[in-house]
């Protein structure tokens, strides 16, 4: 005997059209197993094709097809479903298929253009590529996009695209435990476990909130008080001040070029530049034409190295461009962290012309090894270079003068740090 379909109120918008549907939020709100429920009735009503996604899938443990299965039984549609290894069945000849986006490729996901729901689950994961792929490839009329995640960082693509972009006409629901009528006894005791162990992450566990950065990022505590504190907004240029130049050298590897000015005892990153794969008198003329006040312009330790093809340094060739170039000092990465983290409630990102690098604080972390669970070095990724480029500034900052050059390099000391 077939069981009636339960929703929390917040989600019977399930079953009107719409184009996309999108419910995010914390840990046990029900919005799985209520996307899974309701596309199994309707796949019960209608011949449907749909795809059920995610970013990665290895197999299909991974995918939401054990799911699928248990609101089957639950419902007592087992007479109606086969549940095969790879896929479910109907008995009007619907199908359920399972795929990983980031495997597909623009002529591989073609397969899936005659599906009419595609539910892409954890899309907090899927990147913009992906779904550059996948939308356009859902293009049957009346066709629906229907998207479940647990928020990460409100810079991800999907919160951005789905969340801070909604457009008219877009379902798009938070929902929380508090949400769901039928929240479990044993799923509250973890709730209340976790904010009284764990209040930092509790917001984004259970409340559905965004976090303030990656977990384990090392700059965590201090992109999270900026944000608070309104350091990541509207930082004009002012042409009062000396415009510094800090680099982070890079060709293969991005190359990120921040312009700072310093008033008092402020630091103001108004523009960042990162790129790859360009020559240094492309990022002068980038810089030049900017027409702004300059002050010194100041190159990692390897500025001084010589480059085997043209027999100069980078240091020589900016000083030739008519540059007044300094060399950062070669300090630790970790002693340059510490003095980071000390020098980072001094600064002010610009978030149009400079809002990569709070990004790249956000997203920087160490790796941690698989043998004993320990810490160890950041991960050189592709928010490695700005985070190094935050790192050079802050090894600068007190030299960043508003006057003519007066002196050697003076930074902290670390044993006191």
């Amino acid at each position: 005997m077939r069981t009636k379909a339960r929703f929390p109120p917040k989600l019977k918008g399930l079953f009107k059209p719409c184009r996309y549907k999108v419910a995010y939020g914390g840990r046990g709100s029900g919005k799985s197993w209520s996307f899974a429920r309701a596309l199994l009735v309707m796949a019960s009503m209608l011949p449907l094709r749909i795809l059920c996604a995610r970013e990665v899938q290895k197999s299909i443990a991974q995918s939401v097809h054990q799911l699928l299965k248990d609101q089957i039984q639950d419902l007592g549609l087992g007479y109606f479903f086969e549940v095969l290894d790879t896929e479910i069945r109907g008995l009007n000849g619907s199908l359920f298929s399972f795929a990983g986006l980031a495997a597909h490729t623009v002529e591989s996901v073609k397969s899936y253009e005659g599906y009419d729901i595609v539910w892409v689950e954890e899309a907090q994961t899927v990147s913009k590529k992906s779904w550059d792929i996948l939308i356009p490839t859902i293009r049957k009329p009346g066709s629906e996009i229907w998207i479940t995640f647990n928020p990460d960082l409100d810079s991800d693509e999907t919160y951005v695209r789905f969340v801070t972009n909604r457009r008219p006409g877009d379902w798009v629901v938070k929902i929380n435990w508090n949400d769901n009528p039928w929240f479990p006894d044993v799923l509250d005791q973890e709730r209340l476990r976790c904010m009284e162990t764990q209040p930092k992450d509790y917001p984004n566990i259970w409340d559905g909130e965004c976090k303030a950065a990656v977990d384990g990022a090392i700059y965590a505590d201090e992109v999270a008080a900026a944000h608070e504190q309104g350091r990541i907004g509207n930082v004009p240029y002012d042409p009062m001040l000396k415009a510094h130049v800090i680099f982070d050298l890079g060709w293969n590897d991005a190359m990120s070029i921040s312009i700072v000015q310093r008033s008092a005892s402020e630091l103001r990153v108004v523009r960042n530049i990162e790129d790859s794969h360009r020559t240094l008198d492309s990022y002068n003329t980038e810089l030049r034409a900017l027409g702004l006040n300059w002050g010194t312009l100041w190159l990692p330790h390897d500025g001084r190295h010589k480059d085997y093809k043209t027999g100069k340094s980078s240091e020589e060739i900016m000083r030739g461009f008519g540059w007044d170039v300094r060399i950062i000092p070669n300090m630790s990465i970790e002693d340059g962290i510490r003095l980071a983290r000390m020098t980072l409630p001094r600064m002010y990102f610009d978030k149009t012309n400079a809002g990569r690098l709070p990004e790249c604080l956000k997203r920087y972390r160490r790796g941690v090894s698989q043998s004993t669970g320990e810490p160890g070095a950041p991960i050189h990724d592709e928010f490695s270079h700005g985070a190094d480029n935050v790192r050079y500034i802050a090894v600068a900052a007190d030299q960043l003068t508003n006057e003519t050059w007066g002196g050697s390099l003076k930074y902290p000391s670390m044993n006191n740090a």
